[in-house]
């Protein structure tokens, strides 16, 4: 079964397509930073092939990474919600490639058609959930004396 958070599994058919007009075909090199956390979100993705890792900041420390994503995944939600800035960091670890989205046009389409958007909303609500469900396991077995007890 695929994850909710997945863009076949969140989003009907009529919504899939509305959306996917609006993205375009990009190839990202291994190592590539996609975003950094508190920077401008003007942009998500769709991830087609390759996989892409999720990090925070931890002061005195390197950036923790709290969730790796593959096909079909939803690369940044912080783009949907105002101020519009990363709330984490990306980097591509083999060659991805994705459908890229210019945000503005995709939270106009939202605005338009009431049930897009619901949709939409309701795709990125799930996708918000899961990271911060992955964020806090992940750096429970980072830092805590016991770790979560739950492994991604």
């Amino acid at each position: 079964m695929a994850s909710p958070t997945t863009l076949t599994a969140a989003l009907p058919a009529g919504h899939r397509d509305r959306l996917m007009r609006l993205g375009r075909t990009v190839s990202v090199e291994a190592g590539t930073r996609l975003f950094e956390e508190g920077r401008r979100a003007d942009r998500f993705w769709i991830v087609r092939t390759g996989t892409v890792t999720l990090d925070l900041r931890v002061p005195g420390r390197r950036a923790a990474v709290i969730d790796s994503l593959g096909h079909g995944e939803l690369l940044g939600w912080s783009w949907h919600f105002p101020p519009y800035r990363w709330q984490l960091g990306a980097e591509a670890m083999s060659p991805v490639r994705a459908w890229e989205f210019d945000a503005a046009a995709v939270r106009a389409l939202c605005a338009e058609d009431p049930e897009f958007g619901r949709a939409v909303a309701g795709w990125v609500g799930n996708v918000v959930a899961h990271r911060l469900h992955a964020a806090r396991v992940r750096l429970l077995d980072l830092y805590a004396p016991y770790g979560s007890g739950d492994r991604l």
